[in-house]
Parts: structure tokens; C-alpha cells; sequence
């Protein structure tokens, strides 16, 4: 074609709303929200603070370190098509995975006598996955939606009912999974009201 200018494909820029929403999600990502949360609760319950640091240190390994690693080398690998795993299908062995790894770590927190509440947000955990391969099977329910209501709840019931407050920022967390299209509204709902009872009764009962 003489002369003719280059034709290039039209590209789009992802709008403000999209890129807040892509900050929200990075932001409040599960593996992020636990292990502040596991610090958090540590460092609240363990007398020395340099002990709850220590502690808190060595769940976070287990419950997100070792599974996230997983995760990040399965995207490497090109077995996982990102580090949120948004294919419900690709869910199932990563959601093993950190089945197995918070059930290790559990074992030697228990054995090495942590806190009372750390042991009990890692059993709060543990069922938190058992519920969520078995759900993924079928359905893709928001796991980000889950962490982030069942934070809350343990926030709340560590720290003082003050800050449930904070509540409607889990609308924020919901609309960023449904704006990015990763999520529909009943997935969101249905992982921040299943994070919310599991974190509510585990947690509440055994810390």
C-alpha cells in the first residue's frame, strides 16, 4: 500500500474509576490484610511486644508467606494467570496449598505455646479455606470480600467494638471486585457475610 500511513491498534486507557479499583484490590489483596492482622493480634496479645512481633512474624509465614510464594511462582510458571488467581478453576491447588501450610504452621504454634488469640485467628483461617476450596469448586466467591469482613470482625473483637465504624469501607472492597469484573455482587456479598461468620464464631469462641 504506497504511501499509506500505518495503521496501529486503537488503545484505551483505563479510566480513574478503574485504577482505583485496581489500588483497592492490591491493597486490601488476602495475603496483605493477614499478616497485618496477624501481627496486629500477636503484638495485642503477647506480654513483651518484641515477643508478639516474633510471633507474629512466624504465622505470617505459614498462613500467608508460604502460600503466597506458591501463588507468585505458579504465575511465573505460567500455571496461574495472575497472583489474585481470578480463574475459579486454577483456585483449587493454591487454596490446598495454604490449607497445608496454615495447618503446619498451626501445629507448631500450638506446640511452641503461642498466644491464646494468634492460635486462634490460625484456626479461624484454616476454616476460612476448608470453606473456600470447598465453595471454589462450584463458585467463585470473593476471598478478598471474606478477608476483608472477617479483619473487621476480629479487629473489632480484639480491639474494641469502636472499630466496626470502619465498616462501610467493605463496600469499598466489594465495589473494586465487581468494577474490575472479577467478582458479581452475590459473590461479594456472599464471601464478606461467609468472612464475617466464620471470624465471628472461631475466632470469638476459642480466643
Amino acid at each position: 500500500m504506497g504511501g499509506g500511513a500505518e495503521l496501529r491498534p486503537v488503545t484505551t486507557r483505563p479510566g480513574p474509576g478503574m485504577r482505583v479499583a485496581r489500588l483497592v484490590t492490591e491493597l486490601t489483596a488476602p495475603a496483605v490484610l493477614v499478616s497485618l492482622l496477624m501481627v496486629a493480634v500477636s503484638w495485642h496479645s503477647a506480654r513483651r511486644a518484641s515477643h508478639g512481633l516474633a510471633w507474629g512474624l512466624l504465622a505470617t509465614l505459614f498462613v500467608t508467606g508460604i502460600p503466597f510464594a506458591y501463588i507468585v511462582g505458579g504465575v511465573r510458571r505460567g500455571r496461574l494467570t495472575d497472583h489474585h488467581i481470578g480463574r475459579r478453576e486454577q483456585r483449587r491447588v493454591p487454596l490446598l496449598v495454604g490449607l497445608g501450610s496454615v495447618a503446619a504452621g498451626l501445629a507448631l504454634l500450638a506446640v511452641l505455646g503461642a498466644p491464646r488469640p494468634l492460635l486462634a485467628l490460625a484456626v479461624a483461617g484454616l476454616v476460612g479455606l476448608v470453606v473456600a476450596v470447598s465453595v471454589s469448586h462450584w463458585w467463585k466467591m470473593s476471598i478478598h470480600s471474606a478477608v476483608a469482613a472477617g479483619t473487621l470482625v476480629i479487629l473489632a473483637l480484639t480491639f474494641g467494638a469502636r472499630l466496626l465504624f470502619a465498616a462501610p469501607l467493605l463496600a469499598v472492597v466489594g465495589w473494586s471486585r465487581v468494577r474490575l469484573r472479577d467478582h458479581t455482587v452475590p459473590q461479594v456479598l456472599a464471601g464478606g457475610v461467609l468472612g464475617a461468620l466464620i471470624a465471628g464464631l472461631v475466632f470469638g469462641l476459642l480466643r
